[in-house]
């Protein structure tokens, strides 16, 4: 048996892969077009893993993703591909138009061509998992209940915007078409092989090279943490036991300010690996102007996947990030490889 995995060398997806290999005797074919956050290192691991065949290659090429999946013949195609950081949409939204919007709308039509060739039993097992956010849901008042699966929709971001748009995109084709779709809207991940653009690896990075750690605004905005693995514990559960057209939201259940997040990790920092100068790290914080548009608050009520599919996170907040700190900690090469060149042009230009 076969999987597609798309986007397979990025945070997530790599986390995925080496998750899926360790408890599946399956093939995955993993499609990545390689942008700055995707890293064929994240897959280390599994380099000599005869089960995992990797492929540099768009999701918007038609020809060559079709190739792949008649040569392969994958029950379920994984879309983790996406370009996925707000921040940058800001600077230059046209990338998450291109990836987020038209290159699913591409995957799904190749993947729909594909499913309508296959016999009646594999047409009937085949799943088109795709994996968005939040934030699609646009923002939350502090007193207001966590977003559910029939909250409207109302991003703020053209991140936010282009993944609502692609959601919408998956939905249709199972209305339309009875194309065999799942969508999953998950809260913030953390974890290893996270890029430092993101709040967690970002605080780890500059905290240990003595930069300042930059907080937007007052650093009062709240977010929900989900450890990776968790996600990817859901995500084989939403793939082997969800309903097709159905969508699934995916929280940690740990509502945190961003202050209360650096705010920790500076403690665990100091306990595990202690400044020598004997300073906190805490006094590195530097509060910065706050991003356009900034959403207050996301929560995820993920009573749905819990009832249904018996889901729940094994880590709470403070032991995942403690394993997330301890990863960085362990792989400081990692972190400098990526951490290079563009990133420090992108950084500069970002927190100045």
């Amino acid at each position: 048996m076969t999987i597609m995995v798309t986007g397979g060398c990025g945070f997530i997806g790599s986390n995925f892969v080496i998750d899926w290999l360790e408890k599946n005797n399956e093939m995955v074919i993993n499609i990545d077009k390689l942008t700055y956050a995707g890293n064929l290192n994240n897959l280390s691991k599994v380099k000599k893993n005869i089960n995992h065949i990797f492929f540099k290659k768009d999701i918007s090429d038609n020809v060559y993703i079709s190739k792949l999946l008649n040569q392969y013949k994958p029950r379920f195609i994984i879309n983790f591909a996406a370009e996925s950081h707000v921040d940058r949409s800001i600077d230059s939204p046209e990338a998450f138009i291109q990836t987020n919007i038209l290159g699913t709308f591409h995957l799904l039509e190749t993947a729909k061509s594909y499913w309508n060739m296959l016999d009646n039993e594999k047409k009937t097992n085949f799943r088109f998992l795709h994996i968005s956010t939040d934030e699609v849901y646009g923002a939350l008042e502090l007193n207001d209940a966590p977003f559910n699966e029939d909250h409207n929709y109302s991003p703020n971001s053209p991140y936010s915007a282009s993944k609502a748009s692609s959601d919408h995109l998956v939905r249709s084709y199972f209305k339309t078409y009875n194309f065999p779709t799942l969508i999953t809207n998950c809260s913030n991940n953390y974890g290893p092989f996270q890029f430092p653009e993101k709040l967690i690896p970002l605080t780890i990075h500059n905290a240990l090279k003595g930069a300042n750690i930059p907080i937007y605004g007052d650093g009062q905005q709240v977010r929900d943490w989900l450890y990776v693995l968790d996600h990817c514990n859901a995500l084989s559960l939403v793939l082997k036991n969800g309903k097709i057209g159905e969508t699934y939201n995916i929280g940690g259940l740990n509502e945190k300010t961003n202050l209360e997040v650096v705010s920790t990790l500076c403690f665990i920092l100091d306990k595990l690996r202690p400044n020598k100068f004997g300073n906190s790290y805490k006094s590195q914080i530097k509060f910065v102007n706050d991003r356009p548009g900034h959403d207050q608050r996301y929560a995820i009520d993920a009573n749905k996947i819990k009832k249904i599919l018996k889901w729940a996170p094994i880590e709470n907040f403070e032991t995942g990030l403690e394993k997330t700190v301890k990863w960085y900690l362990a792989n400081q090469n990692w972190m400098s490889d990526v951490t290079r060149d563009e990133y420090r042009l992108w950084s500069k230009r970002q927190y100045s």
